[in-house]
């Protein structure tokens, strides 16, 4: 962590994962909003990186964290030395996560725990610390990156979609729950992402990605408007919310069907399990 000394009265937003793709491009568009930074991920090259296009473009504070949330050893460091910087955390963006693609039976078993660990285990433990915090000041913003694959099961990102799912359905019930309070939770649900998402799945990119591909810049400024104005869930993309509204109106095992023909592995991949993919 950096060592700089807190001065500054402006409200202060922590963002993980945020060393590329949709956190970085969310932690851009905050700063451009005029909020502090608390960056935090694995990679500090790329967090200080970062922290420096970022002071020097919109003179906001950056601090970064460089910590494995990907455990519970490391999320609750997070915690501790986000809490010994002496800022009210009051925009939370939980954005860390990855997926993992192909037959659920063919993932490798630690790759799936570690999976579960950070988009399930890893987003609670931050949105119950610093979501207590800004209730008991009255005031504060939750920023869930979901995915449109929280709306139905998806075969060959069996797993990945159910987390997801976990994340939509907590942060709607929390969205309710703080009515009046001065605290909103916003669910993100992106559809395809120009991130390095697909990579860290070990998933090939077929022609329709790239075709139905949103950039990351887009999907973090529909995302931090509409958490600031408080809304419960946003799915960027006339497409994504085309899909999002489709799957809502037919039988579920046609939707999942219809998911496995989109999702299904080229045939040269199926002819074997699909490789763990590197951390991201």
């Amino acid at each position: 962590m950096n060592s700089k000394k807190v001065s500054s009265p402006r409200e202060t937003a922590l963002v993980t994962g945020a060393s590329s793709g949709i956190g970085a491009d969310i932690a851009r568009e905050l700063a451009a909003r005029k909020y502090d930074l608390v960056l935090t991920a694995r990679r500090l090259d790329r967090l200080e990186a970062l922290e420096a296009e970022i002071e020097a473009k919109h003179s906001v504070e950056v601090h970064t964290v460089a910590e494995d949330i990907g455990t519970t050893e490391g999320v609750l460091a997070l915690i501790r030395r986000v809490d010994a910087l002496g800022r009210d955390i009051s925009f939370l963006v939980n954005n860390a996560g990855f997926g993992v693609y192909g037959d659920f039976l063919d993932n490798d078993d630690q790759r799936v725990a570690q999976m579960l660990q950070l988009n399930i285990a890893t987003l609670t433990a931050l949105t119950s610390h610093f979501g207590r915090g800004m209730r008991e000041r009255g005031r504060g913003r939750i920023l869930q990156v979901a995915s449109v694959g929280a709306f139905q099961p998806s075969p060959y990102y069996a797993a990945y979609s159910a987390t997801k799912a976990y994340v939509l359905f907590l942060s709607e019930a929390m969205h309710h729950e703080l009515a009046g309070s001065g605290v909103t939770v916003t669910t993100l649900c992106p559809g395809l992402t120009a991130t390095e998402f697909h990579e860290v799945a070990a998933h090939p990119k077929t022609g329709l990605v790239a075709l139905t591909m949103m950039t990351s810049e887009s999907v973090a400024r529909i995302a931090v408007r509409s958490t600031l104005r408080g809304k419960a869930v946003v799915t960027p993309g006339f497409a994504n919310q085309a899909t999002g509204l489709f799957v809502k109106l037919i039988p579920r095992s046609l939707a999942t069907a219809l998911g496995g023909m989109l999702m299904r592995p080229p045939r040269a991949a199926r002819d074997k399990p699909a490789a763990a993919a590197k951390a991201a």
